[in-house]
């Protein structure tokens, strides 16, 4: 396992980080137990969860097994968001003051602990105005609730945005962003990423293998069946087949993955993570595994390192279209500043 820090801060964090929203819905506590044990053993420090992760339950989960393994507790990065509905009324969600007060407090009950590493606005709220998100967590740092400020779901005005205010008012950081990001999904790279770049926000990539798609257990033009996420609901979410099966792209995408790995004598899952892993400004990637097994495909890429040939391959069957306007030409990718002669 490698190690990084979160964003800018002076923590530390494994550069995979055990995702558990499957846990008390697609994965029974038994499980849970077995890949946070797994997860830990491969070397892993950093956990993330939500409120709304089976509405609560998942937090419960975890907080069971740090109280069984309480020696762990000063080792591990723990990790939770709150914006999406948690109770009734017109304050049972967003990024109020007034919600997240209540949330923070039912999350850090569920996990029977006093403070967590990293909180994150699990979404935008176009309601709240994004001060009052942000003295929130500044507040919740100084009352030791929370340690460090994240968000999810960003765009990158919206992240800009937030880390422009709390230099300007004085508060505490945003260090952290939480992003779809994989190499069927690259689209953050046109301006996310350099925000965060710019701003040593680090990223936490969610849906890292596209649902499945980047492991190679889907065949074109055959809708999937059985007990696999597509399988159990082929139009589920972002990941749906009908859409990315008719995209060349992701076949060509799916191609070089498999190709990478049978030159390297891994998986197609391990080639996928460990590409996203060496991606500008990620921090760790969010894993999201229904079984130990599972899990264990994707710890093998913990130790991974893609070379230039490797490296070269996918960035150009995974290259997203660019328009020419703004962001090709004399767009935002434009370098230098050479003036036209005359």
């Amino acid at each position: 396992m490698r190690y990084r820090t979160l964003g800018s801060t002076g923590t530390v964090v494994s550069t995979l980080c055990l995702g558990t929203m499957t846990f008390g819905a697609e994965t029974d506590e038994a499980g849970t137990f077995a890949q946070l044990d797994r997860f830990v053993a491969a070397g892993g420090t950093f956990v993330d969860t939500a409120d709304v992760y089976s509405a609560g339950v998942s937090e419960e989960i975890v907080g069971r097994w740090l109280r069984k393994r309480p020696e762990l507790r000063d080792t591990l990065v723990i990790a939770t968001k709150g914006r999406f509905p948690m109770g009734p009324g017109h304050n049972g969600a967003g990024l109020s003051r007034v919600h997240l007060t209540r949330a923070l407090d039912a999350s850090l009950r569920r996990l029977g602990v006093e403070a967590v590493d990293l909180y994150q606005a699990h979404a935008w709220d176009p309601l709240t105005p994004l001060p009052e998100t942000l003295r929130f967590f500044d507040d919740a740092v100084r009352a030791g609730k929370i340690r460090y400020a994240g968000v999810s779901n960003f765009t990158g005005w919206q992240l800009q945005k937030a880390a422009l205010l709390t230099q300007h008012l004085g508060l505490t950081p945003v260090v952290t962003l939480q992003p779809q990001y994989n190499l069927l999904v690259r689209e953050i790279e046109f301006e996310i990423v350099p925000v965060c770049e710019n701003e040593g926000i680090g990223i936490l990539p969610w849906s890292p293998l596209g649902g499945g798609w980047l492991t190679g257990k889907y065949r074109r033009d055959t809708p999937p069946t059985g007990a696999t996420r597509l399988g159990e609901d082929p139009e589920r979410g972002v990941e749906a087949y009908a859409g990315r099966n008719a995209q060349e792209r992701t076949w060509r995408v799916i191609d070089a993955v498999r190709a990478v790995a049978d030159r390297r004598g891994v998986s197609m899952s391990a080639v996928a993570l460990a590409w996203l892993a060496d991606r500008p400004a990620v921090t760790s990637v969010i894993l999201g595994a229904r079984t130990t097994d599972q899990l264990d495909d994707n710890l093998s890429a913990a130790d991974l390192r893609l070379d230039a040939e490797d490296t070269r391959l996918l960035d150009e069957a995974s290259a997203p279209p660019v328009a020419d306007y703004p962001y090709g030409g004399a767009g935002v990718r434009q370098r230098g500043r050479e003036l036209p002669a005359g």
